[in-house]
């Protein structure tokens, strides 16, 4: 691959549909979204579970698992074109351009094989070295990634270690090749919450250290504010706002991100009780016309019910609402 261009950011997704078949018909999981990453940047992608950005992160690297497929959009990375590549060659690229952390570190690692022999293997697999150097890059990784006695443990097997050490080692195996993109699907939900601070700044300093973009899946606002230079938050399948993430915390613009912001609890704000979203997101054989999340929103009127809106600019983020598109009918931008 090429170093990016100015003219392209290194990830771009256009108007992305995931479809999900069934005997009762077919359910649109992601629905025409579009989003771009660039070079260096961390992307925190957030909303309630069933939003679709687990999805999302998955078509991006080509593992979607069946029955959910692409039905439509295309996915870019450095400038061509991915989601129609044959499997060996996305399988190349995901290998050795793009990184995956998953939510639970035990489906990355082999529990039949030891930590090192499994970073070794990968290791060797992207890069031109030796056995010896493999593994001398190996113990250098888990170093890096806060492993104490690395000599010792990288001879050990995923069931001794804990949850966030054994978080920390599939850091370390998405950091192999050292890739231009690592996607890290909700990386802390099954940690510990002092664990979780300590995994977050960790992956924030290595991406930082090894110049690589990040995809951020999660539903936790806090980590996103932490984390993120920008966030596109997702509802029912789609993105209702994108934006630089101090103007998307501090001046949210889509009722559904007041209403996630307003559920955070700050430090020094002494609140008798936190904003609550009432109701649930709706199935995906339920998802009202217009605006998905009218059924739940304070703010709702008549075009809301009718009228689905795009991504409209608001200053310097894009919402999804009517709120600032003055009539329904009125135009709106992709990201």
């Amino acid at each position: 691959m090429t170093s990016t261009q100015a003219n392209h950011p290194l990830l771009r997704v256009d108007n992305l549909r995931i479809e999900i078949p069934g005997r009762r018909g077919t359910l649109v999981a992601v629905d025409d979204i579009s989003f771009h990453i660039d070079e260096g940047e961390v992307l925190g992608v957030v909303g309630e579970s069933g939003a679709g950005k687990s999805l999302t992160g998955s078509a991006v690297i080509g593992l979607l698992e069946p029955p959910c497929r692409i039905a439509g959009g295309e996915i870019h990375f450095d400038g061509r074109r991915i989601d129609n590549l044959p499997y060996e060659q996305l399988r190349r690229i995901r290998g050795r351009h793009v990184g995956m952390v998953f939510q639970d570190p035990l489906t990355s690692l082999n529990p039949l094989y030891t930590v090192g022999r499994q970073l070794t293997e990968t290791i060797l697999t992207h890069n031109d070295l030796s056995e010896k150097g493999a593994r001398k890059r190996a113990l250098e990784l888990l170093r890096e990634v806060g492993i104490p006695a690395a000599e010792r443990r990288i001879d050990q097997y995923p069931h001794e270690f804990s949850g966030g050490m054994r978080q920390r080692v599939v850091i370390a195996l998405a950091l192999c090749a050292n890739p231009r993109l690592v996607i890290a699907d909700e990386p802390t939900t099954a940690l510990d919450v002092s664990i979780q601070a300590q995994i977050i700044t960790l992956l924030k300093r290595l991406c930082r250290d090894h110049g690589a973009a990040v995809m951020l899946v999660t539903h936790d606002m806090g980590v996103i504010a932490e984390t993120a230079d920008r966030v596109a938050v997702m509802y029912a399948g789609r993105i209702v706002e994108v934006g630089p993430v101090a103007e998307v915390v501090l001046r949210a613009k889509h009722p559904y991100t007041v209403g996630l912001m307003g559920s955070i609890p700050l430090v020094g704000h002494d609140v008798e009780r936190l904003t609550q979203i009432d109701g649930a997101m709706p199935r995906l054989d339920a998802i009202p016309p217009g605006c998905a999340f009218n059924p739940r929103c304070p703010r709702a009127f008549e075009p809301c019910l009718r009228e689905r809106p795009e991504l409209l600019t608001v200053g310097p983020v894009e919402a999804a609402c009517w709120l600032h598109g003055g009539t329904s009918g009125g135009g709106g931008g992709h990201d």
